[in-house]
């Protein structure tokens, strides 16, 4: 048997990391994701988890450490947040065009400038097509399983692929929840030893790097493709088996949450979606037919699965908790991506866009209010007189 324990999402991920038994570590300290690693340490340096530990120069640094220690055979991780993220970049390609199933937790902040503490998307989102899986959690319990679950994905030979398993910034990784912490038996019938055909082998060499002969790259890109899309099916299968072995049950690619007649509904991802629900129960109570949806998997995009569940509304409210400056609908990523899927039903959903949260500010109840009166008025005239808000200045 587990134990509950009321800890925060970076302690959950921690012990989940633990209990994945992970054999390279790499770190280099940002706020807020560092809560993941000095939980880590203190496993490693209290004899509770046999695991490499090593400090990176940064974090390209860090990336490299992961990205060779995968190839040699090693279960990997590693994480960032805000500015860490981007530094980054050149790294993240190459693990997945080798097909490194190694795992980076993102604990969300704002970019410079503003560079504030919180839960603003921008960093993760900046990622979002390097050919990683990405999905975000809401609550502590969430990390943990998410955590399990990706490396489970991610390993299985179908799909080879390294994840991103994302958090808010403090509104997650900070604040404290009650957690089912599993019992490692379980975790060792749910995710079974990592194990890639394509690994470093002084036996039989071969080249593993990022430059390659221009021939060989459509074939290498559309292998890449096809791993994230096959991943699809992996992803149901893998929650379908966790809910089994662990007793809960997560929606693989979309939550719905008292959509039940709701005329609208609020779309979005992340732990702001909690609070989101709160005021969904309200209007509830109130007679106010409202919905909440959020998505948990966002690369590969669910595409049909976000189709069927906004088509059944009459108005749409997509939150953006990202700056997406410049961007188609003048809101952010979520909402351009829901506009595509639901592209094909015509005029019959309205959409709009509400960017929130930013720069690590929580979104209120009262902006929430604010979003579902406005696709209640759009909802009963069928007029859309502006595409996207910026909360709380434009609405």
């Amino acid at each position: 048997m587990g134990e509950k324990k009321r800890i925060s999402g970076c302690v959950a991920v921690a012990n989940a990391v633990k209990l994945a038994d992970v054999d390279v570590i790499c770190s280099y300290p940002i706020r807020p994701y560092t809560g993941i690693m000095s939980e880590l340490a203190r496993m490693v340096a209290d004899g509770e988890l046999d695991a490499e530990f090593i400090h990176g120069e940064g974090e390209h640094g860090q990336l490299s450490v992961v990205y060779g220690a995968s190839a040699a055979g090693a279960r990997a991780f590693t994480g960032s947040s805000g500015v860490g993220v981007t530094y980054a970049m050149e790294v993240y390609s190459p693990i997945s065009g080798e097909r490194f199933p190694l795992q980076m937790a993102i604990a969300d902040r704002t970019l410079d400038p503003p560079g504030d503490f919180g839960s603003e998307h921008t960093d993760a989102l900046c990622c979002r097509d390097q050919g990683w899986l990405q999905g975000w959690a809401s609550t502590p319990q969430e990390a943990l399983d998410m955590t399990l679950m990706w490396y489970r994905i991610g390993e299985d030979p179908r799909v080879l692929l390294p994840q991103y398993a994302c958090q808010d910034g403090y509104f997650v990784s900070h604040i404290l929840g009650e957690v089912d912490i599993p019992a490692a038996a379980q975790v060792k019938e749910f995710l079974p030893p990592y194990k890639n055909h394509h690994t470093l082998d002084t036996r039989k060499p071969q080249i593993i790097g990022a430059q390659i002969e221009p021939v060989m790259g459509p074939p290498l890109q559309y292998q890449r493709y096809n791993a994230v899309e096959g991943s699809r099916k992996v992803i149901a299968e893998v929650h379908e088996e966790f809910a089994k072995i662990f007793g809960r049950k997560y929606a693989p690619f979309v939550e719905e949450y008292m959509t039940e007649d709701a005329d609208v509904a609020i779309f979005m991802q992340g732990g702001h979606a909690e609070t989101a629900k709160i005021v969904a129960r309200r209007l509830r109570n109130l007679g106010e037919k409202v919905g909440v949806v959020r998505l948990r998997t966002f690369r590969p995009f669910p595409t049909q699965e976000v189709r069927e569940a906004l088509s059944k509304f009459k108005a749409v409210g997509v939150v953006d908790n990202s700056a997406n400056f410049g961007i188609s609908g003048g809101a952010g990523v979520l909402l351009t991506e829901a506009r595509t899927a639901l592209y094909n039903l015509g005029d019959k959903v309205k959409t709009l866009g509400f960017v929130a949260g930013l720069g690590g500010e929580m979104i209120t109840h009262e902006e929430f209010y604010r979003m579902f009166n406005k696709l209640k008025e759009v909802a009963k005239t069928g007029k859309v007189d502006k595409e996207s808000f910026w909360l709380p200045f434009e609405l």
